[in-house]
C-alpha cells in the first residue's frame, strides 16, 4: 500500500510489466489494486510467481488464483521441477525442455536436462493447454493444432503469444526464486520475446491545450517532441531530477521544451539514463525512452513537455486519496518550536519531490 503512488505513476508511462506474486501468499488484496491500475492504463504483463523455494509454494495454485480473483486468462509457460526446498528447475512448455540451475554459482548458469519421467504426462497436458490458448488467437495455428500440434514451432508459439499479450488477452505465467537467482534470466528472455516495445504502441492520443482537439502522437524521432513528466525527485549531487517518458521526437541536451501547464519554456541542461541510483549522462532522449532531466525551473508530476511549435497535453495521472491521516502534537509545549522546524523541513523535502 505504501507504494501505490509509485506504482501508479510508473504504470502510466510503461508499455509492459512483470507482475510479481508470492508462491505462498498468491493473489493478495494489494495485488488486486495494482492489477486494476494496470488494466486502467492498458499495460501488457507477464506474471512471475516468486519464492518457489518456500514451504507451501504452489505455482499452479497461484495461476488459478490469477484466473479466479483477477479475471484474467493466466497461461503457465513453465512447470516447476521439485517443490519447496527441493525446487531446482523448470520444464519450459514453449520449447519442451527441462532447465536446472547450477547451485555452485547461485543460479547464474543453468543446464538443459530431459523432462523428468514423472512429469512427462503433466507436461503433455499443460503444453496442450498452452497450444490451445495461443491457437485460439491465431487461425493458422488453430488448423495445425487440430491436425498435428507437434508441427507448431517454438517461434510460432512466441509470435502468437506476443500478439495475445499485447492485446491483453493472455497473461503468461513463469516461476522462480529471485533471491537465489533462479528463473530470473528465463523471465527476462520472455520480457524481450513477448512484451511490447514502444513501436508496438501505434498511436497515443493527446489534446490541444486550447481547443481540446485530439492529436495523434506516433513513436517516431522525426515527429515533434512530446514527453510526460511522471516523477520529480531531489538528488544530492545534481539537484532536482525530473523523470520523463518520451513519446515522440527527440530531446537534445541543452535544448528548450514548453511546459503545457504553465506555458513557459524550460531549458534542459543535462539528460541522464537512470539505473537505480546510478546516473549515466546521455546526449539525447528519443521516442520510447525513459530518462531524467535537470536544469528546469518549474516542472511538476503530470506535466507535458513538448515542442513549442506544437503545443499538446497528455493525459496526466490521478492519485488515490490517503488511507490514513495523522495528527501530531508535542508532549511538552517547550518542544513545540523544534517540532515545527522538523515538520517544516520534512514538508519542504516532500514538496520538492512532487
Amino acid at each position: 500500500m505504501d507504494f501505490t503512488v509509485e506504482v501508479n505513476r510508473s504504470l502510466r508511462v510503461l508499455d509492459g510489466l512483470v507482475f510479481l506474486f508470492s508462491a505462498v501468499d498468491g493473489v493478495e488484496p494489494q495485488s488486486e489494486t495494482n492489477w486494476r491500475l494496470a488494466d486502467n492504463y492498458k499495460v501488457a504483463r507477464i506474471g512471475f510467481v516468486n519464492k518457489m523455494d518456500r514451504s507451501g509454494a504452489d505455482f499452479l495454485g497461484v495461476c488459478q488464483q490469477v484466473k479466479d480473483k483477477l479475471g484474467s486468462k493466466a497461461v503457465p509457460l513453465q512447470l516447476p521441477i521439485g517443490a519447496e526446498e527441493n525446487f531446482k528447475g523448470v520444464v519450459d512448455l514453449v520449447n519442451n525442455r527441462g532447465i536446472v540451475w547450477n547451485e555452485a554459482d547461485k543460479g547464474m548458469t543453468f543446464q538443459e536436462v530431459p523432462i523428468p519421467a514423472d512429469m512427462i504426462e503433466e507436461t503433455k497436458e499443460w503444453r496442450e493447454k498452452l497450444l490451445e490458448a495461443v491457437a485460439e488467437y491465431d487461425e493458422s495455428l488453430m488448423e495445425k493444432f487440430f491436425n498435428d500440434p507437434n508441427t507448431i514451432s517454438e517461434q510460432e508459439i512466441l509470435t502468437a503469444l506476443r500478439k495475445a499479450v499485447i492485446d491483453m488477452k493472455i497473461v503468461p505465467m513463469v516461476c522462480g526464486s529471485s533471491f537465489k537467482n533462479k528463473g530470473v534470466q528465463t523471465m527476462l528472455d520472455y520480457v524481450m520475446e513477448i512484451l511490447p516495445s514502444p513501436l508496438d504502441k501505434d498511436v497515443i492520443i493527446g489534446h490541444d491545450p486550447d481547443t481540446e482537439e485530439e492529436i495523434e502522437i506516433r513513436p517516431d524521432e522525426k515527429e515533434p517532441f512530446v514527453a510526460l513528466a511522471f516523477k520529480v525527485a531531489t538528488d544530492p549531487f545534481v539537484g532536482r531530477l525530473c523523470f520523463i517518458r518520451a513519446y515522440s521526437g527527440k530531446l537534445d541536451q541543452g535544448s528548450y521544451v514548453q511546459n503545457t501547464r504553465s506555458g513557459n519554456k524550460e531549458r534542459i541542461s543535462r539528460i541522464f539514463q537512470m539505473h537505480a541510483n546510478n546516473r549515466n549522462p546521455i546526449d539525447a532522449l528519443s521516442a520510447g525512452d525513459i530518462g531524467a532531466v535537470v536544469g528546469f525551473k518549474d516542472i511538476k508530476t503530470g506535466d507535458t513537455l513538448c515542442d513549442e511549435k506544437r503545443p499538446i497535453r497528455l493525459e496526466s495521472m490521478v492519485f488515490p486519496e490517503p488511507v490514513i491521516g495523522y495528527a501530531i502534537e508535542p508532549k511538552k509545549q517547550a518542544t513545540l518550536t523544534s517540532l515545527v522546524t522538523l515538520l517544516r523541513n520534512s514538508l519542504k523535502k516532500i514538496l520538492l519531490s512532487v
